[in-house]
């Protein structure tokens, strides 16, 4: 029986990236040995889209209010992207410290949450 997903993001610098989403986002983790951080991350949705590739994916953040998450995060040094107006959400991006980025967004469209 599948029990849950892990979620790998792949990093140029792991060690600032794993800082990030402990210090700055507030995810709990366990220490899997060495320092290598496996985080709690709120429940989650998958979606698929159509691509002309298979091996792109990305990772967006849900959030009921996306001005005030951006608020909160700007108070701790985060600068996020110009909102961008989609059809099924409000969407902004964040650049980690490792030189990738996660999205967060405020959904417009029904979640598989059940929120």
């Amino acid at each position: 029986m599948i029990f849950g997903a892990h979620v790998i993001v792949y990093s140029k610098n792991a060690e600032a990236d794993r800082t990030f989403f402990r210090d700055v986002l507030g995810f709990k983790s366990v220490d899997a040995g060495h320092g290598w951080l496996i985080f709690a991350l709120p429940p989650a949705e998958a979606a698929f889209h159509p691509s002309d590739e298979s091996d792109t994916h990305e990772l967006y953040f849900m959030c009921s209010d996306l001005k005030a998450e951006m608020a909160s995060l700007s108070k701790k040094g985060v600068q996020c992207s110009e909102v961008q107006e989609a059809r099924w959400g409000s969407i902004t991006k964040m650049r980690l410290p490792g030189g990738g980025e996660v999205g967060l967004y405020q959904p417009k469209h029904p979640t598989a949450l059940g929120s």
